[in-house]
C-alpha cells in the first residue's frame, strides 16, 4: 500500500456458519482502516436465516452493506482460493456438501438468505477453510487407495480450520522480534470441532483433519480417527444405512458418545463419572499423540499454540494435553496457564518450546479477505487469514 492512498468507505458483513451456530459481524473500512461495528452469535435452531440476518442488521442500523463474506468449510478440488460467489460457485459448494454435511449446506443456506435480504447489488465472497491446505505436501495429503479411484473422486486429505490455523501462525509470528516468516509451530484448534496442524514458515506440512472434518482428534460429537474396518462392521451388524452411519459419527460420537453425559469438556471435568473421565483422557491422549508426531514431521518446533473455545478458555485441558511432554522441551507455568486471558505465553522460563494461547478472530480474517478480494486492502489490529 502506498503512503497516503485512500480507499472508499464500505461496510463488510461476515457470516461464519458452524455446525450448530452462526456468528455475524460487521466491519467498516475507510482510508485503509478496518473497524468492527457489531457482532452477534445465534443458534441455527433459533429461527430462519433471513429473520436472524434482518434482526442483526436492524439492531445495529446497518443499511449500507457493500459485501458479504462467508466462511465455507469445504471447497473441494475446484475451489482452492477465496472468490466471488456466482451460480457456478454455489453449485460447486453444494456438490461437495456431502464431504462436510454439518457445514456446507448451512453455509449455502446463508449465502442464499444474504442474497435475498441484501439484494443482488451486494457482492458475496466465499472464503474456504480448505484453501490454506491446498498445497499440503503430497505425502501428507495422499491416502493409500487405488490411484484411479482417488483421481476419479478427489480422494485426498483436504484439511480444515484453515482460517484458524493460519491466524494462529500469523499471531505467533507477529510477536517474534526479527523472526520474519521463520519458525515452526504446532497449532491446536479446539472447539466443537478439533484439529491440529504442523506449520513450517507459514506453510502447513500436515494436519489432522482429512477428506472430511471427521478425521483426526476426538471432538465434541465427532469420532475422530477410527479403524475403517469398524465402519464396515457397523454397516453389516447394525444394519445401518450410510446416512445413519454419517449421523452416528458426526452427531453421536466423540466426547458425547464416549461419556454418555455431555459434549462439553467443562461438564466432563466437573463430573466424577468414570466414563466422563475416560472421555477426557482419550481426548487429551489423542491430542498429545499428534503433538509428538508433528514434532517429528517438523524436526522440532519453536512453539505449541492453542486456539478455539476450548483451547483458549479451558486451562485444565491444556495442562492435561501437555502433561509428560518434558521430553520434547515443553514445560508449562501452571499459574500462567490458569491465569491466561487473551494472547498469553503459558510456558515457563525453563521451557525450550514456547506455549501460547492465541485468540482466533475469524470474523476479522474474513473481513480482510473480502476487502482484499474486492480490491480494497485494509489494515488494522486484526488476526486472521489473508490471501497467499
Amino acid at each position: 500500500m502506498t503512503t497516503g492512498q485512500h480507499y472508499i468507505f464500505m461496510i463488510i458483513l461476515t457470516v461464519n456458519t458452524g455446525s450448530s451456530s452462526v456468528r455475524l459481524a460487521a466491519f467498516s473500512g475507510d482510508s485503509g482502516a478496518l473497524t468492527q461495528l457489531a457482532s452477534a452469535r445465534y443458534e441455527l435452531s433459533d429461527s430462519e436465516p433471513e429473520i436472524m440476518l434482518k434482526a442483526f442488521l436492524d439492531a445495529h442500523g446497518l443499511t449500507e452493506i457493500k459485501v458479504a463474506v462467508h466462511r465455507v468449510v469445504h471447497g473441494g478440488m475446484n475451489l482452492t482460493a477465496s472468490c466471488l460467489i456466482d451460480q457456478e460457485v454455489e453449485l460447486e459448494i453444494g456438490r461437495v456438501a456431502p464431504l462436510a454435511p454439518l457445514h456446507n449446506p448451512k453455509a449455502l443456506r446463508w449465502v442464499r438468505a444474504a442474497g435475498e435480504v441484501l439484494g443482488t447489488g451486494v457482492s458475496q465472497v466465499a472464503v474456504f477453510d480448505t484453501a490454506f491446505f491446498t498445497d499440503l505436501p503430497e505425502v501428507a495429503r495422499t491416502y493409500a487407495l487405488p490411484h484411479m479411484l482417488a483421481e476419479k473422486h478427489g480422494l485426498r486429505r483436504y484439511g480444515f480450520h484453515g482460517l484458524a490455523h493460519h491466524g494462529m501462525w500469523q499471531s505467533w509470528q507477529g510477536i517474534q522480534p526479527g523472526a520474519g516468516r521463520q519458525g515452526r509451530i504446532i497449532s491446536l484448534q479446539l472447539g466443537a470441532g478439533c484439529s491440529i496442524t504442523a506449520t513450517d514458515n507459514g506453510s502447513p506440512r500436515d494436519t489432522s483433519m482429512g477428506f472430511s472434518p471427521l478425521e483426526g482428534l476426538v471432538m465434541a460429537t465427532r469420532s475422530g480417527n477410527v479403524d475403517p474396518g469398524l465402519l464396515t462392521f457397523l454397516l453389516r451388524h447394525e444394519n445401518l444405512t450410510p446416512e445413519q452411519l454419517d449421523q452416528l459419527l458426526n452427531d453421536r460420537a466423540g466426547l458425547l458418545g464416549l461419556s454418555g453425559i455431555s459434549a462439553d469438556v467443562r461438564d466432563l471435568l466437573a463430573s466424577t463419572d468414570k466414563l466422563a473421565q475416560l472421555a477426557l483422557n482419550v481426548y487429551c491422549y489423542q491430542a498429545r499423540k499428534y503433538i509428538g508426531a508433528y514434532f517429528s514431521v517438523l524436526g522440532g518446533a519453536e512453539a505449541v499454540v492453542f486456539g478455539g473455545g476450548v483451547g483458549e478458555n479451558v486451562p485444565d485441558v491444556r495442562e492435561k494435553i501437555l502433561a509428560g511432554m518434558e521430553w520434547c522441551g515443553i514445560d508449562i507455568d501452571l499459574r500462567a496457564n490458569r491465569d491466561a486471558r487473551g494472547l498469553s505465553c503459558i510456558s515457563s522460563g525453563a521451557s525450550r518450546v514456547e506455549v501460547w494461547v492465541v485468540p482466533v478472530d475469524e470474523a476479522a480474517g474474513l473481513a480482510r479477505e473480502g476487502a482484499a478480494l474486492m480490491g480494497k486492502p485494509m489494515q488494522g489490529n486484526l488476526r486472521g487469514y489473508e490471501s497467499g
